[in-house]
């Protein structure tokens, strides 16, 4: 794969998060990983190549959590626990998805960060 395919390289690194994610504690650390290893460049492309992978694993992680949301409300709805959601509910998803962006974004710049590192500067990656 040719260094130039930044997109390209920014969703396999995403499509690896969003796989290994729920089985894989710091997953983003490893779609970020694939990417920044796969651009190639200096530290700064493999970090950028991380956050933009990490920006995409976003949308289908916080489409899974929006359909496992509202289908946790659907059944707590007409209960008392349900009833609690108003202010502090909307606090609670706003500071949710902010940790989750932090989490993403920022495990996969790192990831990027060490891909690159790992391909230039370890025996792992010495081939070029």
């Amino acid at each position: 794969m040719s260094p130039d395919d930044t997109l390209a390289n920014a969703l396999l690194g995403a499509v690896v998060t969003v796989v290994v994610s729920p089985f894989v504690p710091f997953a983003p650390i490893f779609g970020g990983l694939l990417a920044g290893y796969l651009q190639g460049g200096d530290r700064d492309d493999g970090l950028w190549i991380g956050t933009v992978s990490g920006a995409i694993a976003l949308i289908p992680l916080f489409l899974l959590a929006f359909l496992v949301a509202n289908v946790f409300l659907f059944f707590l709805g007409g209960m008392g626990p349900g009833r609690m959601v108003g202010g502090f509910g909307v606090a609670a998803v706003v500071v949710g998805m902010l940790f989750a962006t932090v989490y993403t974004v920022g495990l996969s710049a790192l990831g990027g960060w060490l891909g690159n590192y790992v391909r230039y500067d370890t025996d792992i990656g010495a081939s070029e």
